[in-house]
């Protein structure tokens, strides 16, 4: 009997995905776990993987169409299964009708109902190797592949692709920017100008009134990724009533001792690993702010799961290290820079997403003094880290000169009271000024 392949649920609470990148053709012969196709959520690419063995029947949605979780998407034919058995299982689906964003959508003069055909016309049908009209050969790319080679300056006519009719995909791109010199000029222009899938025209937004009154400009049309932040950010600020509470924290004894660790050490030990740590330290003392709240209950949990904020070309990802008062440094220095390289080669995977309670977004780095950070819904706490700056200080009535960082908690005031966010700050502040209660 034929089997009916549906849009997995490829990470927690996402209702809607892309494919991609199809791995497979019709035709071909396909065992459980092989690579299926390639999964694109708000914030990750994902291989997805065959959950069955059989041959490809029908493809059902184009590459690059978003559709609904647990829409069907392809069908597989197993053994003995004729053509009429798939036409069968055919008749029986509901097409995926492919997500639309409305926002970048022109307005029709009149509303109309597209004809829906009776049976999908196969994907591999629509994606030829190379195109007429304008007598030079086409390059086809899945929207990914478009989108990084875009954002790295990479010409993709240039390039010969290895997915489905030649195809570039992905891994084509990571190769062709592993193998290009680090000197190479990045060709813009080229990548604006290389054709598009056949039958369709890259047309730039009409200009508006207000547009036309501005300087020279360039356009930029927003990434998926850049979309899902605007959307979950201008949420969390519109509907989560925000509160700010900031303390700042002399930091010389940390940074001795971070020092007296790294000359110990073959890879070094960051600022940020200490942060990280402190502030798994102070939840663990005040479980009060380790909390999220849902509109039926409040939820507390026994483990602190840091996000970490991590800033890529793309925009911003909030990776999860877990149970990080149980880490030692070594250990949170070690994912914190896996983190950070996976995300530089955006391979970030669902599961490093998943399970934060707590936000640390630190920009000490860049020498910013302090910053109030928006909430990473649905946790109920952020805390945005400025620079160690040296300021003059009184101590005991006498006036010195320390390092002073200053840490601003953002926080959900239905989940969290200020007093709770006062005594957490008063224990992270404890934990940074007397560093070694971090490694006990």
């Amino acid at each position: 009997m034929a089997t009916v392949v549906y849009m997995p649920e490829v990470l927690a609470n996402v209702t809607e995905a892309t494919v991609a990148t199809w791995s497979v053709a019709e035709g071909d012969t396909v065992a459980t776990g092989d690579t299926f196709a390639e999964i694109e959520t708000e914030k990750a690419v994902v291989d997805f993987a065959s959950e069955h063995t059989g041959v490809v029947a029908k493809l059902l949605i184009p590459e690059g169409t978003s559709v609904t979780v647990g829409d069907p998407i392809a069908v597989l034919s197993g053994e003995g299964d004729t053509a009429a058995d798939v036409e069968r299982a055919l008749t029986t689906l509901t097409l995926p009708t492919p997500a639309v964003d409305q926002a970048t959508q022109p307005t029709p003069a009149a509303p109309t109902v597209p004809a829906i055909p009776a049976t999908p016309t196969a994907p591999a049908a629509q994606h030829p190797t190379s195109g007429q009209g304008n007598g030079q050969a086409q390059r086809f790319a899945s929207p990914l592949a478009r989108r990084m080679a875009r954002e790295h300056g990479l010409d993709i006519t240039s390039l010969v692709g290895s997915g489905p009719s030649g195809r570039i995909v992905r891994r084509d791109i990571e190769r062709a920017l592993a193998a290009a010199p680090a000197s190479a000029p990045a060709q813009v222009a080229a990548v604006s100008a290389a054709p598009s899938p056949a039958g369709q025209t890259a047309a730039p937004a009409a200009p508006t009134a207000v547009s036309d009154a501005l300087p020279d400009h360039t356009r930029a049309e927003h990434t998926r990724m850049r979309k899902t932040i605007a959307r979950r950010l201008t949420e969390s600020k519109t509907t989560v009533p925000h509160y700010y509470v900031n303390v700042d924290c002399r930091v010389d004894a940390l940074l001795a001792l971070r020092a007296e660790i790294n000359a110990t050490r073959e890879s070094s030990i960051s600022v940020n690993d200490l942060i990280v740590k402190a502030t798994a330290q102070a939840l663990v003392a005040v479980p009060e702010a380790n909390v999220m709240w849902t509109d039926s209950e409040l939820l507390s949990f026994t483990d602190v799961n840091v996000s970490v904020a991590i800033a890529t070309e793309g925009g911003l990802v909030t990776p999860v290290i877990h149970n990080v008062a149980s880490l030692s440094l070594s250990e949170i220095s070690h994912q914190t820079r896996d983190y950070a390289q996976a995300a530089r080669e955006n391979r970030i995977r669902p599961e490093m997403l998943a399970g934060g309670t707590f936000t640390v977004s630190n920009l000490g780095m860049f020498g910013i003094p302090e910053f109030s950070a928006i909430l990473n819904p649905p946790q109920a706490g952020i805390l945005a880290v400025g620079a160690a700056i040296q300021t003059p200080v009184v101590t005991e009535g006498q006036v010195g000169i320390a390092s002073v960082m200053r840490v601003t908690l953002s926080a959900d005031h239905r989940a969290i009271d200020g007093a709770v966010a006062a005594r957490f700050l008063k224990e992270f502040q404890r934990f940074i000024e007397q560093p070694l209660s971090i490694l006990v």
